[in-house]
């Protein structure tokens, strides 16, 4: 097959006062005609500064300082901006990991599309208009006209990645790189997206560089993989040889971490029940004068739930089908319409507010997003200690269980000096979940708590959550969209769907043998499911 895109020997600088001295060090990457090369690595690996220095999108202050990049024979380096224009979009496409962030809101998607064909083409309005409805019929939109005329906040997640690939495919071009395109997805729309790409692929023949963390879609799209590690390539090869036959050891510790869809050997689970949920359900009626008049959407259906002491309930399905509206519902963070919460003998779902304050220390919830939880004008070990104060303990001795808790959770105590900011995504997590024990929980809520960790990070939450269940005798709720993650930490597995729980059952018997044919799609488009 002939090298569409040939880096050879590129390094890029960062600027002075960097953790480290450069973003990429002499990195050699070769693309070919009609395949999938996935360059995987952690965060701060230099997958997307990869692709970043490719096309020309270079941080501020950032700069390519040795190397080549090739296209056809051109280097895209010693490009000028106004060249590397013609190239954009014409001959390398771009998929970007947030549509949302990407797409212009004050324009429809037809609209944002067709600026391809009117910057690079001489085609009638009529035409553009025509091939814009086309481009989003090849991406399986629904109703490609009624899509052409929405703007970006009117589409789904899913229907706003495939207006992206439409956009990226509009000119053509020989090569597609797509960062991250499918991370923030559930995991049905997720295997559509890539199968999407899959089929483009081979269908036009183009070379796609695909960058991900995920050694699951790696596994599922691949043809090509090479590993990143500090901003160099550790080992590269076929897929079959990379993920079945890693040498370096980078490489076979991602893959370790990597959670299996097996679940470990079964844990006894107690008589007592820990929490207790019965009928709780919630609608939501946005729209009309003062919510009055609109439509309503039931967001949670006449759920019933037992969590034994000291084992993991997963709560598990995809974005709307209600988990997070019930773990706020359990928590009174949002009212609930009807139903009952039962916290040992405790209705919390029947207190008063200020009787809710007193036994809030019982229940205590561990948010999706760290670092949009975490005051950052606070220090963290203030943030550990702000519930023990506020229940009366002195500043100091709170400060210094603060100390004790960023030690349980495997941070360095030294550092409750220091700001949200100055911390790793996965060492913010560990500072919520230092934050959620401080007040010696009876239960824990953990909301998507490893979704935003790479894959090692991930692994080391998901042992220390369940060190401290050990250790503590936590009770934990467990959401998540992640199967692979639900089948590594939980005991027993409920599926939502539209509000409703539709199975549940231990993990074994719910993966091993779904019932449900909403639990048998979700877990068949579980991306390389058949490799670990």
């Amino acid at each position: 097959m002939s090298v569409l895109l040939s880096i050879d020997g590129l390094s890029v600088a960062l600027p002075p006062g960097a953790d480290r001295a450069f973003a990429l060090h002499e990195v050699a990457l070769e693309l070919r005609a009609n395949e999938i090369l996935c360059v995987v690595g952690e965060s701060g690996s230099g997958k997307s500064m990869t692709a970043g220095a490719v096309l020309g999108l270079l941080p501020p202050g950032v700069r390519a300082t040795t190397g080549r990049v090739l296209l056809d024979g051109q280097d895209l380096l010693t490009m000028s901006e106004a060249d590397l224009r013609g190239v954009r979009g014409a001959r390398i496409g771009m998929i970007f990991q947030e549509p949302m962030t990407a797409l212009n809101p004050l324009r429809t998607i037809g609209d944002q599309i067709g600026e391809m064909f009117r910057t690079h083409t001489a085609l009638r309005a009529s035409t553009i208009a025509q091939r814009v409805v086309e481009l989003l019929e090849d991406v399986r939109i629904p109703d490609p006209e009624a899509a052409a005329r929405a703007y970006p906040h009117e589409l789904s997640g899913g229907q706003r990645q495939r207006a992206m690939i439409a956009m990226a495919l509009a000119l053509e071009p020989h090569v597609l790189i797509a960062d991250e395109p499918t991370t923030a997805l559930d995991v049905t729309t997720q295997a559509q997206i890539l199968q999407l790409i899959r089929d483009l692929q081979r269908r036009k023949g183009t070379g796609v560089l695909f960058i991900t963390h995920d050694f699951g879609v790696v596994a599922e799209i691949a043809d090509r993989v090479a590993v990143m590690q500090h901003g160099r390539i550790v080992e590269q090869g076929t897929a079959d040889a990379v993920l079945n036959r890693p040498q370096h050891t980078y490489t076979k510790a991602l893959i370790a971490a990597v959670p299996s869809l097996h679940p470990p050997d079964a844990t006894p689970v107690a008589a007592e029940t820990a929490l207790t949920v019965v009928g709780v359900c919630k609608t939501f009626r946005p729209g009309g004068w003062w919510g009055r008049g609109g439509r309503t959407v039931p967001a949670v259906r006449d759920v019933s739930l037992e969590l034994p002491r000291g084992s993991t309930l997963g709560i598990v399905g995809e974005s709307g089908s209600g988990k997070s509206t019930l773990a706020r519902c359990i928590l009174r963070l949002q009212e609930p319409d009807a139903g009952s919460v039962r916290l040992g003998a405790t209705d919390l779902a029947a207190l008063s507010r200020r009787a809710l304050r007193a036994q809030a220390g019982r229940i205590q919830m561990v948010f999706q997003d760290p670092y949009a939880s975490l005051n950052p004008r606070r220090r963290a070990g203030d943030l550990v200690a702000q519930g023990l104060v506020i229940r009366g303990m002195p500043k100091a001795r709170a400060l210094a269980r603060a100390r004790e808790l960023f030690e349980l959770v495997g941070l360095d105590p030294e550092a409750v000096g220091r700001y949200p900011h100055e911390f790793s995504g996965g060492q913010r997590q560990r500072i919520g979940l230092a934050r959620a024990l401080a007040l010696e929980p009876e239960v824990l809520v953990a909301d998507e708590p490893v979704s935003a960790l790479d894959v090692s990070v991930q692994a080391q939450v998901l042992r220390l959550l369940a060190d401290l269940r050990a250790q503590l005798g936590l009770s934990i709720l467990f959401i998540t969209h992640d199967l692979r993650v639900a089948a590594q930490i939980c005991d027993r597995i409920l599926v939502m769907q539209h509000g409703a729980v539709v199975e549940g059952g231990s993990v074994t018997s719910v993966f091993g043998n779904p019932m449900h044919p909403y639990t048998q799609s979700l877990l068949a488009s579980v991306p390389g499911r058949h490799w670990a």
